[in-house]
């Protein structure tokens, strides 16, 4: 059997070195794959597969991309979570002895993107790093923005933290893959024995230049899983990018206790960033989001999702926004000029990895240029916040006044097209241009000058890439050609000829090009390494311009929506008077969103909040949640007065729809929730319960409701507002001292109601069900035998089977099901022989029908099971036809008989 030609050894060599990527082979103008790669390549992205010759090896798949195009193509193999390798030809093709030879030049990963077109602006895209098991080391950065923090987790916790960090790649330990977390991240592995303490330590030593990790803010002997993790990460960065991580910041260490738990649930249920319902919605982020910068668009979305425990911090944080609400002249200045500024921490990063375009860097020019209006509107300020921010603010001239002085104005979109530096930056450069400029010009006088000569009048001077300069005479003036004329190209209607001179003034041109490009292309990669020197400095920068946007932009928001400076302490309560939802609000015109008042303190901890569905029980519940928050963030809050004593979590049990497709019951999604609230909170955290209990019986929902209620109010003591339909929880306020009855105010008109939307002491004892049925535009006959049924149920002291019985057979004579006789259970004789008399059903006792309803079990039962239940128990009603003797048999009742 004969060899692999020398190209697709050299493929399978490559290959092999990189076994887990999609490898991205370089031939000419286009991206190649084959065998394997080929194949999955095609399908992902909708190729075509062909095949290229393998000498006596046959053919082999093939499927590529060409070059120009990799932008369009590579974010569909990241978002299917595969790493692409690319392999660049990295010597000339003209002087390659044989062969070109070829080299990965990096390895795109999900979490390592650099390029624009796969980036979110207003998101990060962070790549994780998870070392130890309880507790977990957790190492994050965003190799766009240089970011790069240290988290240590409780096992128990990492599941909700991975959510609010939201990567887009996680990294294990080889041989742990089965272990990670799931999510919407792709996973990735790396050797065990880069997670070594001592290979961790010295990959961050090297990294940072550091002689340990304590100027970091842990000691590698006290936290190895922090070492482990941070040493890791960095291993995996330079392996996959190895040309992309010397921008990468030290390590910040980030502490759990400094920020508010929030579990998935409760972002979930609060819509922060993310509405719950797939078709759209409003959610906090929205509302809150008027930064003018992308960077201080990431931040904010940072803040949202991690509200601070820390007093300091977050009076800190409220004093500079509200100077900024209060100074209107100031705050306009600061978003006008803050809005000139571009994406600082992206635009390093590209300058840091040679990526930087020549537009890219007077884009640069251009927000550095703003940066001393920016600090302008700091000065002078009282904050402390404000004041620090000015104070550290370095505006960049230098560096601004570098990119100027090499930078052409008018530089094109990249380096090849040329004239990218500007002219007296460079002699030599100068001086190469002068020489094509002349080249050029002399070039063009010579298409007046051959045509006086040769007295062809139509004669022209052209030019293209693949014949160079030439003389161009039409057919109809070939007997004038000069014999110093030499044939070039033969067209249709015309020949194309050279002559010596300009042959010779033709190589002067290229010559100049060539020296041109190469000399252009060094002085811009000097550029480019001198600003990276100071990307330090422009990422410092960054992060002051992403401070002072969101500072500006809550200020904005409070302003515009009428917000107030809550009053935040570490006191237990919780006081806000005329509260509004903030997403609602925005929705909605303002007048007609009903602002309420809600006290949680020692003397009543929990509110039991009764009223009907629509009548904006949930609503109360999450703009509760969200004030405090808000108020955690350091922002204002959208209420007339507000008081938060610190909470440090907030739970929240809303719906279990998401739960459904993981095999879940309803009643077991709400259980386990609940379960998870009552051993999770503390005394200092916020609960919003809506609805427990809904999944199961009556009675055992009551049941477990109260016995919840208690729990929260003598053992766990949170703050807990629990909204239900169970009005016997109302009871509770007049057992238990901590607990308060409330209601959602409804105003009866007739047979209409009218939602009041305002919280009112004391408890409701309607849930007025039908008259919400008959607003949903259920059909007038179901809404009033509804209200029929109700009142028999309401309104009788027998138990509920009799009542139903008696409801059933009232106004309804062709029900002989629960006439009285058969209420009594007695079952009228039926002849055997002659059968049931014609056109009437069968009679059957109320007793034995209620009891083949109470044999059912709701939780146990199938749609399709329920179905037969209700036809069958029709039928026994008299409002079915007997089944014909030869039909299909029936399937028993589910508990009950055939």
């Amino acid at each position: 059997m004969s060899e692999h030609t020398p190209l697709i050894q050299q493929y399978l060599d490559i290959k092999a070195r990189h076994p887990e990527a999609l490898l991205f082979f370089r031939v000419g103008d286009f991206y190649e794959m084959f065998f394997d790669d080929a194949a999955e390549g095609s399908r992902l992205l909708g190729l075509t597969l062909t095949s290229r010759n393998n000498g006596g090896r046959g053919n082999v798949p093939l499927a590529g991309i060409p070059v120009k195009a990799v932008d369009e193509y590579l974010p569909r193999l990241l978002r299917s979570g595969r790493r692409v390798a690319i392999c660049e030809q990295v010597e000339d093709a003209a002087e390659a002895d044989g062969l070109v030879r070829r080299e990965v030049v990096e390895t795109i990963t999900p979490g390592t993107v650099l390029e624009d077109g796969l980036l979110t602006a207003d998101r990060n895209n962070f790549i994780v790093v998870l070392a130890g098991h309880d507790p977990v080391g957790v190492a994050t950065a965003d190799l766009s923005t240089g970011e790069f923090e240290l988290w240590s987790v409780q096992a128990g916790e990492l599941a909700d933290q991975l959510a609010r960090l939201e990567p887009a790649e996680l990294v294990v330990a080889e041989g742990e893959e089965r272990g990670a977390p799931a999510g919407p991240w792709a996973v990735s592995r790396l050797a065990a024995w880069r997670f070594e303490p001592a290979m961790a330590d010295e990959a961050l030593r090297d990294q940072f230049g550091v002689a340990g990790t304590e100027g970091f803010g842990f000691r590698a002997e006290d936290e190895p899983h922090l070492a482990a993790a941070a040493g890791a990460l960095v291993a995996y960065l330079r392996e996959v990018r190895p040309a992309g991580v010397e921008h990468l910041r030290p390590p910040r260490v980030e502490r759990a206790g400094r920020y508010m738990h929030l579990d998935e649930m409760t972002r979930r249920n609060l819509e922060l960033v993310s509405p719950l319902r797939s078709e759209g919605g409003g959610t906090l982020l929205e509302v809150l989001d008027r930064t003018r910068t992308a960077m201080g668009g990431r931040l904010l979305r940072r803040r949202v999702l991690h509200p601070l425990l820390d007093l300091d911090g977050i009076h800190c944080r409220q004093a500079g926004v509200a100077e900024l609400v209060e100074a209107d002249d100031r705050r306009r200045a600061l978003r006008s000029a803050l809005a000139e500024v571009r994406d600082l921490e992206r635009l390093a990063a590209k300058i840091a990895t040679a990526r930087a375009a020549p537009r890219e860097l007077l884009a640069l020019v251009g927000s550095l240029d703003v940066l001393p209006a920016v600090v302008a509107g700091l000065e002078g300020t009282s904050s402390a916040v404000l004041r620090d921010l000015a104070a550290g603010f370095d505006p960049l001239d230098d560096v601004a006044d570098a990119i100027r002085r090499a930078i052409d104005p008018e530089a094109p979109a990249t380096l090849k097209d040329g004239g990218v530096i500007r002219r007296g930056f460079s002699e030599e450069l100068d001086a190469l241009r002068d020489t094509r400029d002349h080249a050029v010009d002399f070039i063009a006088d010579l298409q007046a000058r051959e045509r006086e000569r040769t007295g062809i009048s139509s004669l022209k001077v052209g030019y293209n890439k693949v014949f160079g300069y030439y003389l161009e005479v039409t057919r109809t003036h070939l007997d004038r050609v000069p014999d110093d004329y030499h044939r070039k190209q033969t067209l249709t209607n015309a020949e194309r000829y050279f002559t010596p001179e300009l042959k010779e003034w033709e190589e002067k041109v290229v010559g100049a090009e060539e020296a041109i490009a190469s000399l252009e292309s060094e002085l811009y990669g000097e550029v480019r390494a001198a600003l990276a020197e100071e990307v330090g400095r422009l990422q410092a920068a960054a992060d002051r311009v992403a401070r002072t946007d969101v500072l500006a932009s809550l200020a904005e928001v409070a302003v515009r929506e009428g917000y107030v400076r809550p009053e935040v302490d570490d006191g237990y309560r919780l006081e806000i008077r005329g509260g509004r939802h903030p997403v609602v609000e925005r929705m909605m015109a303002r007048e007609a969103f009903i602002p309420n008042d809600v006290v949680l303190d020692r003397g009543t901890r929990v509110m039991v909040l009764t009223g009907p569905n629509m009548s904006g029980k949930s609503t109360v519940l999450r703009q509760v949640g969200l004030i405090a928050l808000l108020a955690q963030i350091g922002a204002y809050v959208p209420a007339d007065r507000a008081r938060i004593g610190l909470c440090d979590r907030i739970f929240t049990r809303v719906g279990a729809s998401d739960n459904l497709v993981r095999g879940q019951s309803t009643f077991m999604v709400e259980m386990t929730e609940t379960a998870t609230i009552l051993n999770g909170a503390t005394d200092r955290s916020l609960v919003l319960l809506d609805e427990i209990g809904r999944g199961t019986s009556t009675y055992d929902g009551v049941s477990i409701a109260w016995a919840v209620t208690e729990y929260i109010h003598d053992v766990v003591e949170a703050r807990t507002i629990f909204a239900t339909h169970y009005h016997e929880l109302v009871e509770l306020a007049d057992r238990l001292e901590g607990v308060g009855a409330f209601n959602v105010a409804v105003r009866e008109t007739g047979d209409d109601i009218v939602f009041l939307r305002r919280v009112e002491p004391g408890g409701s004892d309607r849930s007025y069900g039908v008259h919400v049925g008959r607003l949903a535009g259920l059909p007038a006959p179901v809404v009033e035998r509804a209200a029929e049924v109700l009142r028999v149920l309401e309104g009788g002291e027998s138990g509920a089977g009799t009542r139903l019985a008696s409801l059933v057979n009232e106004g309804r004579p062709q029900l002989s099901l629960f006439e009285p006789e058969a209420a009594a259970g007695e079952v009228p004789a039926v002849d055997e022989e002659d059968g049931p008399e014609e056109g009437s059903g069968p009679r059957v006792s109320a007793v034995d029908v209620l009891q083949r309803l109470t044999d059912l079990d709701p939780n146990r039962t199938t749609p399709l099971e329920a179905l037969q239940a209700l036809t069958e128990l029709r039928r026994l009603a008299g409002l079915e036809e007997p089944r014909a003797a030869d039909a299909p048999p029936r399937r028993p009742l589910p508990g009950g008989e055939p």
